[in-house]
């Protein structure tokens, strides 16, 4: 099925000259789906159906794509000569050597550019959150990884910032401050599970791969792991029951929370049992039970908050 659909596009996609092609992969377009966490304040402030909301968010949702893409480029370029020690990141693009090391410094300069015009014209405190999204990710690509927690903290701080920016261009009438715990505690959640599941797979090249390695450990990282699961999960309760928009569905949102429940307690089973989660991202459109519960998840808000 997914090769059936994806033939018509196959021509377009081999004209492209293979730089370009390699540049576009390395701008990872299947990770901007992390950016959806923008949609969060719209969906839970039940503004979804309204379009000039909508409209500004989707927008939103762009220009953290650009600035997210700009990342991943001098994430690799940063990382080119340990990703070639990795054994599935040396058949990126860049370590790889199809795109030219000036050609990605190009586009990592062009991208934020464009990224920041754009949210200033939407608005200014957009800007300013997407200033510090850039601020962020490039200070954890040459510093903050190499610091153990702390880097698992400055990727849950993007998340957070990734649902801020879906905040402050639209008029949030009810917003609960819970809305940042649970995006947190689920970024911490995934990110110390990849880091998991990258120790495991490298084996003694761990270190050489990331330095924060050597200051990891199996025992560490699952008692990391059971903290944050804990806490996503009582906060996720405490969000259904406490926010000020749920509060008008008479606590049905609570219903919701088996799927929440569901999804991690999946995610464990695939780190644990099948030896998966390095990359979230791709677990989540290849693992079809997890694919399922995630869209039963959203299908089941958006009842909640917008038909019952």
């Amino acid at each position: 099925m997914m090769k059936t659909l994806a033939a018509p596009f196959t021509p377009m996609w081999n004209s492209i000259p293979l730089p370009l092609r390699g540049l576009i992969r390395t701008m990872r377009p299947t990770q901007w789906v992390k950016n959806g966490f923008a949609f969060a304040g719209i969906m839970f402030d039940q503004q979804l159906t309204e379009f000039e909301p909508l409209a500004r968010v989707v927008a939103t949702f762009a220009l953290l794509c650009m600035a997210a893409s700009t990342i991943y480029i001098i994430n690799d370029l940063v990382d080119i000569e340990r990703d070639r020690q990795h054994p599935r990141k040396r058949n990126r693009p860049l370590p790889s050597g199809q795109v030219p090391v000036r050609l990605a410094v190009v586009a990592a300069v062009i991208l934020p550019i464009a990224s920041l015009a754009g949210s200033l014209l939407l608005d200014l405190r957009l800007a300013a959150v997407i200033f510090g999204y850039l601020a962020l990710h490039i200070a954890y690509s040459f510093w903050l990884k190499n610091i153990v927690i702390i880097d698992v903290f400055a990727i849950a701080a993007g998340f957070i910032l990734r649902v801020e920016a879906g905040i402050v261009v639209i008029d949030v009438t009810n917003f609960s401050p819970w809305l940042y715990v649970c995006a947190g505690l689920l970024a911490l959640f995934l990110a110390i599970g990849k880091r998991r599941q990258e120790m495991i797979m490298l084996a003694e090249n761990a270190e050489n791969h990331r330095g924060t390695y050597k200051d990891y450990n199996m025992a560490l990282l699952d008692d990391m792991l059971r903290v944050v699961t804990i806490g996503s999960v009582l906060t996720y309760m405490l969000y259904t029951i406490e926010a000020p928009t749920i509060r008008t569905t008479g606590h049905r949102m609570m219903l919701t929370v088996p799927f929440v429940v569901y999804g991690i307690f999946r995610y464990l089973y695939l780190i644990h049992v099948k030896g998966e989660g390095s990359a979230p991202d791709e677990l989540l459109f290849k693992d079809m039970p997890l694919l399922a519960d995630v869209i039963l998840w959203v299908l089941a808000v958006g009842l909640i908050l917008y038909v019952l």
